[in-house]
């Protein structure tokens, strides 16, 4: 095993799902989840651009891959007329293209030339299906339950235009050009198959920018990350994955694959930053400075619910968002969050466009996002400064074997 791979090992722990902080089901989800190992030292700047992630796999890439510090997602439509024909071979470009850019390869003939001189720089390229892709393809027998459409909630403010979509592609790499390199093969592979819908821009803190792995801010300042349980942890693959052992039936071509939940929501960062640190800290129910609860202690140190002030009131209060989204509080519901900041610029009325794409993996939205997100909802004291503006929710299969394509077990069964 090399450096670079026992570095990139150790970084698991940064990858956070559903905790007590910044669960924020459409509220302020974590840029990164705690490391496990506080001591370890940062990753070297030289590794960063040889540092590679596998195409091939039980599950695919960029799911429980550490986080990178650029992402784009991207959502297509099938083209008037197209369906499955048109699916497979798209899938098969696609696959094709991916597999050969994570390995730091050229995309292939008419390569742009964007990602010269870089290493693979740790990109991950995943694939994932909408509800309307099933009825374009005429394959509505095998689409899941779990691709029920989302419950409305209050706090929505979704414009349909950057929602949903056929066919969707996570894109994440630690380095710019890269991420961009491996965006720009993606579209030009659509060809006449697929249009955009909708794309999204994002990023994360750069590996080795801090003196040791640590858990991100949030664009409000917030550590955001805490308490997210680990691929290591022995109900983890439970929790995030479908399961492969005894797959059979019409969702079997999901064995091994995760839905994911999309969300844009902007942070009303103007609103945010008006409020004293103390009344940020209640509204968040940790402490701005390091983390760590209202109830002391350091970041890791468990929350306690039941602990009361002098005067009787509770002091992480009853709407604090860690409160609100602890597991203890709702049934252990859980989900592996892999979230990018955005800033799309300053709006006409001298506002920040800027916030959080919300990405949460797992392996039934039903159980894992809404019943989170609902109980947010009611009465999140985050509510107020954060607003959700687009949704979507895809299936995302099962890594391909070696020789296959994303997608395969579905389209040619």
């Amino acid at each position: 095993m090399s450096d670079i791979e026992i570095s990139r090992r150790r970084l698991l722990g940064t990858v956070g799902a559903a905790g007590a902080t910044g669960i924020a089901l459409g509220a302020v989800s974590g840029a990164a989840g705690y490391v496990a190992a506080a001591g370890d030292p940062a990753t070297a700047l030289a590794t960063v651009g040889s540092a590679s992630e596998a195409f091939h796999g039980e599950h695919q890439a960029g799911i429980t891959t550490p986080l990178q510090s650029r992402g784009h997602l991207i959502a297509f439509d099938l083209a008037p007329g197209a369906g499955r024909k048109e699916a497979v071979a798209l899938m098969r470009r696609w696959s094709a293209t991916a597999a050969r850019l994570m390995a730091g390869e050229p995309a292939g003939d008419g390569d742009t030339g964007v990602a010269l001189d870089a290493g693979p720089s740790s990109l991950t390229l995943t694939f994932g299906f909408g509800r309307t892709f099933f009825d374009r393809t005429k394959l509505t027998a095998r689409r899941p339950v779990a691709l029920d459409p989302l419950p409305a909630f209050s706090s929505d403010q979704l414009d349909p235009r950057r929602s949903d979509g056929d066919l969707w592609v996570q894109i994440g790499a630690d380095d710019a050009l890269v991420a961009f390199h491996a965006l720009r093969a993606v579209q030009k592979d659509a060809g006449e198959a697929a249009r955009v819908r909708w794309q999204m821009n994002g990023f994360n803190r750069s590996p080795g920018a801090t003196a040791e792995p640590m858990t991100a801010r949030n664009l409000m300042g917030q550590v955001d990350g805490t308490r997210n349980p680990k691929p290591s942890e022995a109900d983890f693959d439970r929790r995030i994955f479908v399961p492969s052992a005894g797959a059979e039936g019409p969702y079997a071509w999901m064995a091994g694959g995760s839905y994911a939940v999309v969300r844009r929501i902007r942070m009303l960062l103007d609103d945010w930053e008006k409020l004293p640190l103390k009344e940020q800290e209640q509204v968040i129910g940790r402490r701005k400075s390091d983390g760590a609860p209202l109830t002391g202690g350091s970041e890791t140190t468990e929350l306690d619910l039941d602990r009361t002030s002098p005067d009787g009131t509770l002091v992480i209060p009853a709407n604090a968002h860690a409160r609100i989204s602890a597991p203890e509080q709702n049934a252990g519901a859980a989900m592996l969050r892999r979230p990018y900041s955005y800033h799309d610029g300053i709006a006409a009325d001298g506002t920040p466009d800027a916030g959080l794409l919300f990405v949460c993996w797992q392996a039934d939205p039903l159980r894992g996002f809404v019943p989170v997100q609902r109980k947010l909802d009611r009465g999140d004291a985050l509510s107020p400064f954060i607003r959700h503006e687009a949704s979507g929710l895809f299936a995302v299969p099962g890594g391909p074997g070696s020789g296959e394509y994303v997608g395969q077990r579905l389209l040619e069964s």
